[in-house]
C-alpha cells in the first residue's frame, strides 16, 4: 500500500511527547463589525480510498457539521485486528461534542453558570468522559465562540483544538469581497518523531492492546497535548478542515485554488451573500477526489508530487468545508426543530435503547431544506442594513 495509514501509538510514547505538542495561541484582528453573532454553514464529504476497500479496511473517519462546532476525527483502522470497530469512538466522540457545543455556544442560549463554555479543552474532556466506545482517533475541532469582546465590542473567535495530524486551513478575501480567497491561518500536525504513521491520538483501549493504558492518560493527552488556537472570525471566511489524507496529499495552494475555482466571487461588494450549501458540498467532494488521485500514476509510471513525496498516502479521506455566516433567529428556529426531530427519531427508531445507538443516530438530509430557508431569510434580513468597514489592523500574540 506504499505509505500505509495510521498506526496505534502506545501510551508511553504519547506521554513523552505531550510537552512538545502543547500549544496555545491567540490571533486577534482589530476590525469594525456590526454587533452580530456568527455561525458555521458547513458541509462534509468522506470516502475510503479504493485501495483500502480492496484490502477490506473499514472507514474509521467521522465528521461533524453543526452551527457552532465543526470537526474531523480520523480513527485508527489497525484496531480491527483486535475485533474493535475503529469508527465507533470517532462518531460517539463527535456526537458528544456536538451536544455540548449546541448547549454551551448557541448565542443567547439559556446556560447555567456551571454549564458555561470554558474553552475547547474543557469541552473535549467532558465529551470524552461521556463516551464508552473503545478505539483510538486523532481529533480536530473548531468552535465558534460569540462571547468574546475586545474594547467592549463583540468579536467572534474560532477556537481550534487539534490532537494528531488532521489540519485546518482558514481562507479570507483579504483584499476585499470581490477578490480571491487567500490563506490566513493554518494549523500544524502533531506527529511523534515526524512519522506519518504515528500521530498523537486520543484513545480508549484494553490491556490486550496497551497494557499501560488508563483513562487518565487520555485526559492527560487532552489537557497537556492539545494544540489550541483562537482566531478572529469574520463573515465570509472559509474554513477547510480535513484528515491527514487531505493534507498529506494536497499542497495548501492546491486547496486554495480548488476553493477559488469552485466558489464564485460575490456579485456585490456592499452586501454579504452566503455561499449556497450545495457549492460547499462540491468543494468538499472535489478536495477528497483530488487527494485520492495523487496516489495513482494514471498509467504514466510517474506519480504526482505531494507534501510527503511522490504518490502521497493511501488513506481514508474526510473533509469539512464551512463558511462563516450570521447567526439569525431563523437559524435558531431551524436548529431547535433539528434537535426535536433528532430526539424523536432516536426514540421512535431506536426505542431509546443503548447510549451507542443514541449517539450514532445521525441526520443529514432531513433538515437541508430547512437550513436553506434559514439562509434565504438571513439574506433578506441583511439586505436591510449596510455594513461599515474600516482599515484592518492585525495584532498577533502568542500565549504559552
Amino acid at each position: 500500500m506504499g505509505r500505509s495509514p495510521t498506526f496505534l501509538v502506545q501510551s508511553d510514547q504519547q506521554r513523552k511527547q505531550l510537552e512538545n505538542f502543547q500549544k496555545s495561541e491567540q490571533h486577534f484582528e482589530e476590525q469594525y463589525q456590526k454587533n452580530k453573532p456568527l455561525c458555521f454553514s458547513a458541509r462534509a464529504f468522506q470516502r475510503t480510498h479504493p485501495s483500502k476497500i480492496r484490502m477490506g479496511y473499514k472507514d474509521a473517519d467521522a465528521t461533524l457539521t453543526s452551527p457552532m462546532l465543526v470537526g474531523v476525527c480520523d480513527g485508527v483502522s489497525q484496531l480491527e485486528e483486535y475485533g474493535i470497530d475503529p469508527s465507533l469512538l470517532p462518531h460517539e466522540l463527535l456526537s458528544s461534542c456536538e451536544e455540548l457545543a449546541m448547549h454551551q455556544l448557541v448565542p443567547d442560549g439559556p446556560v447555567n453558570p456551571q454549564d458555561a463554555y470554558r474553552g475547547p479543552i474543557s469541552l473535549l474532556k467532558e465529551a470524552y468522559e461521556a463516551t464508552e466506545a473503545q478505539g483510538s482517533t486523532t481529533v480536530l475541532l473548531a468552535a465558534l465562540d460569540n462571547s468574546t469582546k475586545i474594547h467592549g465590542k463583540l468579536h467572534p473567535m474560532i477556537a481550534v483544538l487539534s490532537i494528531g495530524d488532521c489540519e485546518l486551513l482558514m481562507l479570507r478575501r483579504t483584499q476585499g469581497r470581490q477578490n480571491p480567497l487567500q490563506a490566513v491561518f493554518h494549523t500544524e500536525m502533531q506527529r511523534i518523531d515526524a512519522n506519518v504513521q504515528t500521530p498523537l491520538q486520543l484513545a480508549r483501549v484494553d490491556s490486550r492492546i496497551d497494557k499501560d493504558f488508563e483513562e487518565s492518560i487520555a485526559l492527560e493527552v487532552i489537557e497537556k497535548g492539545s494544540a489550541v488556537h483562537c482566531v478572529s472570525a469574520y463573515e465570509g471566511d472559509i474554513v477547510v478542515m480535513g484528515s491527514d489524507g487531505v493534507f498529506d496529499n494536497l499542497f495548501l495552494d492546491e486547496i486554495v485554488e480548488i476553493c477559488n475555482e469552485s466558489l464564485p466571487l460575490p456579485r456585490s461588494s456592499e452586501h454579504f451573500v452566503p455561499v449556497p450549501p450545495n457549492l460547499l458540498s462540491k468543494v468538499a467532494q472535489r478536495i477528497v477526489l483530488e487527494a485520492h488521485s495523487k496516489s495513482s500514476d494514471g498509467g504514466t509510471g510517474s506519480f504526482p508530487d505531494t507534501p510527503i513525496g511522490k504518490g502521497g498516502k493511501v488513506d481514508d479521506t474526510s473533509v469539512v468545508v464551512a463558511e462563516i455566516v450570521e447567526w439569525t433567529e431563523a437559524h435558531q428556529e431551524v436548529w431547535e426543530q433539528v434537535r426535536r426531530n433528532k430526539q424523536w427519531s432516536n426514540v421512535l427508531t431506536c426505542g431509546g435503547c443503548s447510549n451507542h445507538c443514541k449517539n450514532t443516530c445521525q441526520f443529514d438530509e432531513d433538515d437541508e431544506e430547512a437550513s436553506q430557508r434559514a439562509g434565504k431569510k438571513s439574506q433578506r434580513d441583511r439586505g436591510l442594513h449596510e455594513e461599515s468597514e474600516s482599515d484592518e489592523e492585525e495584532q498577533r500574540c502568542s500565549v504559552q
